[in-house]
């Protein structure tokens, strides 16, 4: 590998941790404008979505250039193509960030109406698996990837508790349809955060191992607990 490249890998590592640091900022704040109340936090989110933008646009550039100057091979490859793949789902994490945001928005006008309390348990979770991921990248570290993997279940499990009871309190309460509606898209979001998280730890396992462990994460988990 030429020193070139090496600098080249190395600044879109940095690029890409500090956009992982940004999206994740974004999503904390998100989910406690949602929890707490705080339209002050969804109107910081809001307008933190441009410079995210702007920052994936710039390192899929610079990823570009790099596929174009020194056509890497094997690993180097890997890593630019990784980079390229969590670049983009990280992008969408913040605009999920700011459609919860938006719900929390929309939630402050109906201060009587109090989301379910699994929702609150949701976002720990969803929260959590964001910090392992970028974790697991940072430490290229297979084995917290996989932990992020297995946490999505209990993610999934929580958004369809959540639903449910949405559900059962439109019935019970007409007019809470309203925000029950704008709830059940937050839990949505969180869900689909969840996913993106798991996403990049299956880049993350791939990257360390150069195995594609998109939907078989058991076969995968087996061979990891034959080794």
């Amino acid at each position: 590998m030429s020193k070139h490249l090496q600098r080249g890998l190395d600044a879109l590592r940095q690029s890409l941790v500090c956009q992982f640091a940004s999206v994740e900022q974004m999503i904390q704040l998100a989910v406690r404008s949602l929890v707490e109340r705080r339209t002050d936090l969804a109107d910081r989110v809001i307008a933190s979505d441009k410079e995210v933008d702007d920052a994936e646009i710039h390192i899929e550039e610079e990823c570009l250039k790099l596929l174009a100057l020194y056509q890497p091979v094997a690993t180097d490859l890997r890593r630019v193509v990784i980079v390229i793949k969590v670049n983009s789902d990280l992008e969408r994490m913040a605009d999920l960030a700011c459609n919860i945001a938006e719900r929390a928005r929309a939630l402050d006008r109906y201060p009587l109406f109090e989301p379910p309390a699994e929702l609150s348990e949701m976002v720990h979770a969803a929260t959590d698996m964001v910090r392992n991921a970028l974790d697991a990248f940072v430490e290229e570290d297979p084995a917290k990837a996989a932990e992020v993997i297995r946490t999505d279940s209990l993610v999934d499990t929580l958004n369809r508790v959540v639903i449910d009871l949405l559900h059962e309190m439109m019935i019970r309460d007409p007019e809470f349809i309203e925000p029950a509606v704008h709830c059940f898209s937050a839990s949505r979001h969180l869900e689909r955060i969840g996913d993106l998280a798991e996403s990049i730890s299956e880049d993350v396992i791939y990257l360390v191992e150069g195995e594609i462990i998109r939907h078989k994460h058991g076969v995968f988990f087996d061979m990891t607990q034959n080794r």
